[in-house]
């Protein structure tokens, strides 16, 4: 005889702890699974959910679905069709009246609302790890909303697409509150990105509902599905389907064009079956033009609420044409080769096929019906713009990748903008200016420079050889300046310094000095000048002072690409790239002079061989000359040259002009080294455009260009060399680090 639960202590001991066991290999299962929410809004939804849906399910042992309805599914009047999402055997957790009745612009905020309040307690309830929501609908808007705001990852199907009403400003702040993007074409992919959104979390899958359609429509039994809906007598492609919503942004509009294609189709006297508009401000109008007209006892029309979706594509597929402004006449019935007249503006920016013919300006009974003459009875070839049937593979693929240990804040992948400078009472009063310091070998000099780069007043002293004295004198003579700004009427919005060496910019510090300037490695510049001038203050290396000079003021002014190359006692330059300047990861980016064009040329100031610097600089022309000189080989008859006048790069370039040959051979070998350094940027870099700048600027600037017509690849030989017009590059530049940033505020 068995025994009742209780008489055996240890049975049910071990009864219990085998239920408990399995109960809890069920929890831990259950939690190992990917929760996905479904939330479907209306027919329209549903048909590119259920896929989807049926996907989930069929992988039941990696996803947990959940379903969420709400909108108008709930609602009689059209056609009560959460009912079709329990006879595809789903589950429906929770059930959600969201829609306030009175289908004007105020009931869909309201609805909104409503489903605002609703959603919270029935997200906590299912703590889905994704929620899917598609489209553009106000009912998706509330969940996106709703998801958001308590941290539930939002997988968003059919972003990036474009329509040209209302539902694009809905779809678009749905994208931006999504976590991930299922789109359906390349174009939609495209306009996601451009919308800043992450490519990686975007997948361009393709429509769900071309899964089903593409499998089902070529199905036998599409006459008895005609037959069903439109009676015995109809005949394939003899018949039209119409399906036209309010447009919200211009409701009565919508609601004349929907009465003059009412006129058109009782005209064009062809079997048609219409289905009522969905639930947006503007339909309980329309469905009274309808009444109005007779439509529903017209014995050539049948109009219904609802119809399965898998009878509506075989509907679709086989009609004569498809009228009206639903988004199914331009994609799903692209499929079919179905001619389609589209009405108005509510699809405007679609991609469409062949098969649709817009009647955007749709005002006359009779453009309507000329349509109708046009495209009734056509096929057209089939299109799959919008999918090849494989999307809901990829989705599940998509889901499964999703990394819940991510963090889940969005991150947004901006371009790159020109900032606008703006103005208040104070800049027209007084004149903008940067406090310009340029640190030089020799120099020291400060100068207040305009917004425009005109230089208002220059300062100019002996650079001292210690860091002590250079810092007292540096200080001493920016407050100098500043004094001085408020007598002239300028407004000093910061100081930039340019200064020779190696330097990181975004700490203010000079890392490691160039020989002609002592002691000045590992230099903390921007800390001491704010202190004491209570103003920001930017730093970087005379090279790309220079370049930002030209960026700002000469010619590399809109300019996206260009190169800087200094020609003076040294070589030096900088590099803009896509309008920015280029560092480099340990800020020796464009350190041009010290491109190697020899393995065993002169020595170089920087210890290494054969450096551009060692064959084209100032100083290296400088050495050239000193030696010719020594061997009384440089002065030629004619030539100017005082016996105590120490020997320059000037006295060689002279003495070349006046027919030096060994001098011309110098120059011809600095330039050929020159020229060849610049043919190595140009094939790295591929700028558009080539500054000299620097004292020899315009005497390379003619045999560079012969250089790059001669040794660089075709593609690249046409670049132009120009020379610099300014006269201040280094304190030009600085200025325009003061300039560009410290005028970025807005009021």
């Amino acid at each position: 005889t068995s025994k009742a639960f209780g008489d055996n202590k240890e049975s049910d001991l071990c009864c219990f702890q085998e239920l408990y066991s399995l109960r809890m290999q069920r929890s831990r299962e259950k939690m190992e699974k990917l929760r996905v929410c479904v939330a479907t809004c209306n027919r329209a939804d549903y048909s590119k959910l259920a896929p989807i849906m049926f996907g989930i399910k069929a992988h039941s042992d990696e996803f947990e679905l959940e379903v969420v309805v709400l909108g108008s599914h709930l609602i009689d009047d059209y056609g009560n069709t959460f009912r079709m999402i329990e006879q595809d055997d789903f589950g429906i957790d929770s059930k959600l009246h969201t829609i306030v009745r009175g289908e004007d612009e105020a009931a869909m905020v309201e609805s909104v609302g409503l489903a605002l309040v609703k959603l919270p307690d029935v997200l906590q309830r299912l703590r889905p790890d994704i929620l899917i929501v598609h489209g553009d609908r106000f009912d998706a808007l509330a969940l996106a909303t709703a998801a958001a705001l308590m941290n539930i990852r939002i997988l968003h199907l059919e972003g990036g697409e474009v329509s040209g009403t209302i539902d694009d400003s809905i779809r678009h702040a749905i994208s931006k509150l999504a976590h991930y993007h299922a789109c359906c074409t390349r174009m939609a992919e495209q306009h996601l990105i451009a919308m800043c959104e992450d490519h990686s979390r975007i997948l361009l899958a393709g429509c769900p509902s071309y899964d089903k359609l593409l499998l089902t429509h070529h199905k036998d039994d599409y006459m008895d599905i005609i037959k069903s809906w439109l009676g015995d007598k109809v005949q394939d492609h003899d018949y039209i389907v119409a399906l036209q919503h309010p447009v919200t942004t211009d409701i009565q509009h919508s609601i004349k064009i929907y009465g003059l294609m009412l006129d058109a189709l009782l005209s064009f006297n062809k079997k048609t079956l219409i289905l009522f508009p969905n639930i947006d401000a503007g339909s309980k109008e329309m469905v009274r033009v309808m009444r109005k007209k007779g439509i529903e006892q017209h014995p050539n029309f049948r109009a219904v609420k609802h119809i399965p979706f898998e009878q509506f594509i075989q509907l679709v597929c086989h009609a004569g044409c498809m009228i009206g402004n639903s988004s199914c006449g331009v994609r799903e019935a692209g499929a079919f080769g179905t001619p389609v007249i589209n009405l108005g503006t509510r699809q405007t920016g679609r991609e469409t096929g062949e098969n649709v013919l817009h009647v955007r300006d749709a005002d006359t009974h009779n453009k309507i019906y000329h349509a109708l003459e046009l495209q009734f009875g056509k096929r057209y070839p089939c299109s799959k713009i919008y999918g090849d049937g494989s999307a809901v593979p990829r989705i599940l693929k998509f889901l499964r990748s999703i990394d819940l240990d991510e963090p889940l804040q969005k991150t947004f992948c901006f371009p790159p903008v020109k900032e606008s400078i703006s103005q208040d009472i104070d800049h027209i009063l007084e004149t903008q200016s940067a406090l310009a310091v340029d640190l030089g070998g020799t120099n020291l000099r400060v100068a207040i420079v305009c917004m425009r780069g005109k230089i208002l007043k220059k300062y100019t002293e002996n650079n001292p050889r210690t860091f002590e004295d250079r810092m007292e004198l540096i200080l001493k003579m920016c407050k100098d300046a500043v004094q001085d700004a408020v007598s002239i009427n300028c407004r000093i919005l910061g100081v930039g310094v340019s200064t020779g060496g190696r330097v990181n910019p975004q700490e203010g510090v000079v890392l490691h000095s160039t020989k002609l300037i002592q002691e000045w490695s590992c230099v903390n510049l921007r800390t001491p000048i704010s202190d004491a001038l209570h103003l920001p203050v930017w730093v970087d290396n005379d090279g790309n002072c220079a370049a930002l000079a030209e960026k700002k003021f000469g010619h590399g002014k809109g300019v996206e690409n260009f190169v800087t190359v200094i020609t003076g006692t040294g070589i030096g330059g900088g590099i803009i790239h896509h309008h920015e300047l280029i560092h480099g990861s340990t800020f020796c980016g464009a350190e041009l002079g010290h491109i190697m064009v020899s393995l065993e040329g002169p020595e170089c100031s920087c210890g290494s061989r054969g450096c551009i610097e060692a064959y084209a600089s100032g100083m290296a022309l400088q050495r050239e000359a000193k030696m010719l000189h020594d061997e009384d080989l440089l002065k030629v008859e004619g030539m100017d040259m005082k016996i105590c006048e120490p020997i320059t790069a000037a006295h060689l370039i002279s003495a070349a002009r006046m027919g030096n040959s060994k001098a011309a051979a110098v120059l011809h070998k600095a330039s050929t080294a020159l020229g060849v350094g610049i043919v190595n940027i140009l094939h790295i870099v591929n700028p558009s455009l080539v500054v000299l700048s620097g004292v020899l600027g315009s005497f390379y600037q003619e045999p560079v260009q012969q250089v790059l017509s001669q040794r660089a690849l075709t593609s690249a030989q046409t670049i132009r060399v120009v020379t610099s017009h300014l006269e201040e590059p280094a304190l030009l530049g600085a200025a325009s680090m003061v300039l560009d940033y410290a005028t970025r505020r807005t009021y």
